[in-house]
């Protein structure tokens, strides 16, 4: 049996979790309630006031739980990029800074939200420490941590190291009711600077066993974390076909730990799906199938967000060449097209519309009804 306790399955989902940022047993109800009734949560990387405002839109427009990541330099440039990031000071500033926001205005949109930290690879641990700081201060005055979840990127250390460094920051998470996320083998491609395009094809793929010793180790801690195993992933964006993913391993290494622990439930890992811009509709619905219950939203909102902006100069170019003089007369005035309110809302409408399709694609759509 898990620490936390399960979900009524029989209740509709936003009669299980509250609205707002969730924490601790309430994280892992959500993370439970989505694999059992077999959707994952779209987790969406957000830069901006206006990218997580977006994401809580659509969320209330899907009826659904979200999450909403923050990856290190998404942080950073939440800060502002006039705030150096010496010893990863301005990323911290700005995961702080999101964190509040995202908890200032989750309620108000009436959603479940789970709040996320993306990769964080080893020379990055002094971001991810800076973020525990301040969970751990939440947590003295509070009793919950600021943020619902984070991640932490060791695969490209050995496994060994990658087990042990992981084993100690999931110590320090489990103090204060965080879940963890960890990643297992190699997502290919470049994402926030972490360039993986030259990896052995051999390494985007992880094995059954090592991920029974990732899960063995880690569940001797606490079972309050889940597993970026990779499956053939790449950040970035591809057309189908040009990445080889093989979903289907997940399901093998379920039925491997199932093996191994003599337990009942077909998928006892929570598996968390990266680089999946490009991904065919088969392929998302066989990781669900094999427990994926997140996956990572990126690439695509960030054009849609710029789709949006696009279209709207294509729009009213005439009226956005100066603040006087259109299509209309020389001293026709242009305000009303200018104004940033009116273009990035125009941005933000369609990243929400994109994001309805991720919320149909992973089968979360109306999940809180």
């Amino acid at each position: 049996m898990p620490s936390y306790p399960l979900p009524d399955f029989s209740k509709p989902l936003k009669e299980v979790i509250p609205a707002g940022v969730l924490t601790g047993d309430d994280v892992m109800k959500c993370l439970a309630y989505a694999k059992e009734k077999g959707f994952a949560i779209p987790a969406v990387n957000c830069t901006t006031s206006s990218t997580v405002n977006a994401v809580l839109e659509a969320a209330r427009e899907a009826n659904s739980p979200v999450m909403i990541q923050f990856s290190n330099g998404g942080s950073a440039f939440y800060a502002g990029k006039g705030i150096a990031n010496k010893d990863q000071g301005g990323s911290i500033a700005g995961a702080v800074a999101g964190a509040y926001h995202v908890r200032a205005m989750a309620k108000h949109y009436g959603v479940p939200v789970i709040l996320h930290s993306d990769h964080c690879a080893k020379k990055l641990l002094p971001w991810l420490d800076g973020m525990l700081d301040a969970d751990e201060d939440h947590f003295k005055k509070y009793g919950e941590p600021l943020y619902s979840s984070h991640m932490i990127d060791l695969s490209e250390e050995t496994l060994e190291e990658n087990i042990a460094l992981t084993s100690k920051y999931l110590e320090r998470c489990k103090a204060v009711n965080v879940v963890l996320e960890m990643e297992l083998g190699i997502t290919g491609g470049e994402e926030d600077g972490v360039d993986n395009t030259g990896v052995d094809n051999d390494d985007l793929y992880s094995k059954p066993e090592e991920v029974w010793e990732v899960y063995k180790a880690l569940s001797a801690i606490t079972d309050k974390f889940t597993v970026a195993a990779a499956f053939g992933n790449v950040h970035g964006v591809y057309k189908p076909g040009n990445v080889v993913l093989q979903p289907k391993k997940l399901a093998e290494h379920q039925a491997y730990i199932k093996e191994k622990i003599s337990c009942e439930e077909t998928n006892p890992v929570y598996f968390v799906f990266h680089g999946g811009s490009g991904s065919t509709h088969e392929e998302i619905q066989t990781a669900v199938k094999a427990g994926v219950i997140k996956m990572n939203i990126d690439t695509d909102t960030q054009w849609a967000y710029w789709d949006g902006v696009r279209k709207h100069d294509k729009e009213f170019h005439g009226y956005l060449q100066g603040q006087i003089g259109n299509p209309e007369g020389a001293d026709k005035p242009n305000k009303k097209k200018y104004d940033p309110r009116v273009w990035l809302r125009k941005a933000e409408q369609s990243m929400i519309a994109r994001l309805q399709d991720s919320f149909k694609s992973l089968n979360s759509l109306g999940t809180l009804a």
